[in-house]
């Protein structure tokens, strides 16, 4: 009797869900969760944590789905949240097995929800994303720092870039084996879903994985701005500044990337480098001139110095001897002299005098 009444009090918060999403088939990875789930919270000995650990909690054995109804309460603080998410983790690395599935279980409400977003206008089979969000939460269950705050929001992120990165190889096409690079042109840029937008964005640096998520929740999934902060354990106020932050990023993003279709990042590198190049061609230019003018300059001083005045009567001038027949003697050294083929006529001018 005792275990029904719990039982009605916990669905009557939400988090005890009994009815599976239309995304999550009976053999999928999140149904075999919540079955495993239930059976630790089900009978006379549920699994339970010691309530007096834990800072805002009963000072009494506390079972797991109740533990979640508190964790989820609006009331619940921070500090309480964080610890309890700390004691789980620590449980769950030195003892895995039960423990394990109970932060799963209690991730639920938030690994189903980011495999909503994940999957939304998904056509295919979503058992492998939804797999793919599960695997990125428990691998993040044995790296996460669990000194910082905001526990669960950091496996929520963890699960959301290993959906989203198995979302972009689902509709991409599969991946070619070995590190295989795009000499000729980038792969084919998956359009009309938000998610995949978003994804690109992420990859250009205009946006975070993070904001990406948040934007995707709220403007996208239609997730009160409220709840999204609320899963994060952040302020409402907080978390509305940081969609504020990003989306004029996002828009700016996807205003210059309208003009160029690529997005292959080593495209968006040479775009950031394109204003380099005229700045290096004007020096180059200025470089150029300086030393056309430099050249000029020491030409002008070096013909000054190698072409002193010569006398009209010198006789290293040729001026004097013009209009007048030279000798036979001196024609025909001057021809012998002279470099190259003899030049068969020569053409004499007769003096005026």
């Amino acid at each position: 009797m005792d275990l029904s009444s719990r039982e009605n009090e916990v669905h009557e918060h939400g988090f005890y869900l009994r009815d599976n999403p239309a995304f999550v088939k009976d053999s999928d990875v999140f149904a075999m969760a919540r079955s495993s789930f239930a059976w630790l919270v089900t009978g006379p000995d549920p699994v339970s944590i010691d309530g007096r650990e834990i800072p805002g909690l009963p000072p009494r054995p506390v079972p797991l789905d109740e533990l979640g109804t508190l964790l989820l309460a609006k009331d619940c603080t921070q500090v309480t949240r964080d610890t309890a998410w700390a004691h789980l983790i620590t449980r769950a690395r030195a003892d895995g097995g039960a423990w394990t599935v109970a932060c799963v279980g209690l991730a639920l409400p938030v690994l189903l929800r980011v495999a909503a977003i994940v999957t939304r206008r998904f056509t295919g089979d979503t058992h492998d994303l939804n797999a793919a969000v599960l695997t990125g939460f428990l691998h993040a269950l044995h790296e996460v720092d669990l000194v910082r705050p905001a526990i669960l929001a950091r496996l929520y992120y963890a699960a959301y870039r290993e959906g989203r990165l198995a979302l972009h190889e689902a509709v991409g096409g599969p991946i070619p084996a070995g590190n295989l690079v795009f000499n000729s042109a980038p792969p084919p840029r998956p359009e009309g879903h938000p998610d995949l937008v978003l994804a690109a964005a992420v990859r250009a640096g205009a946006i975070t994985a993070d904001e990406a998520g948040l934007i995707s929740e709220t403007r996208v999934g239609g997730t009160p701005l409220a709840e999204a902060a609320y899963a994060r354990g952040m302020s409402y106020k907080a978390t509305a500044k940081i969609r504020e932050r990003a989306e004029p990023r996002l828009a700016a993003y996807l205003a210059g990337d309208a003009a160029d279709v690529s997005a292959d990042p080593s495209a968006e590198q040479s775009d950031s480098l394109a204003p380099v190049q005229p700045r290096q061609v004007e020096q180059t230019t200025s470089t150029r001139r300086t030393r056309l003018r430099n050249v000029t300059r020491v030409g002008a001083a070096s013909e000054e110095k190698v072409s002193p005045t010569v006398s009209q009567s010198s006789p290293k001038s040729r001026i004097a001897s013009r209009g007048t027949r030279l000798p036979v003697e001196r024609r025909s050294r001057a021809h012998r002299t002279r470099p190259g083929p003899a030049t068969p006529t020569s053409r004499e001018v007769r003096s005026c005098d």
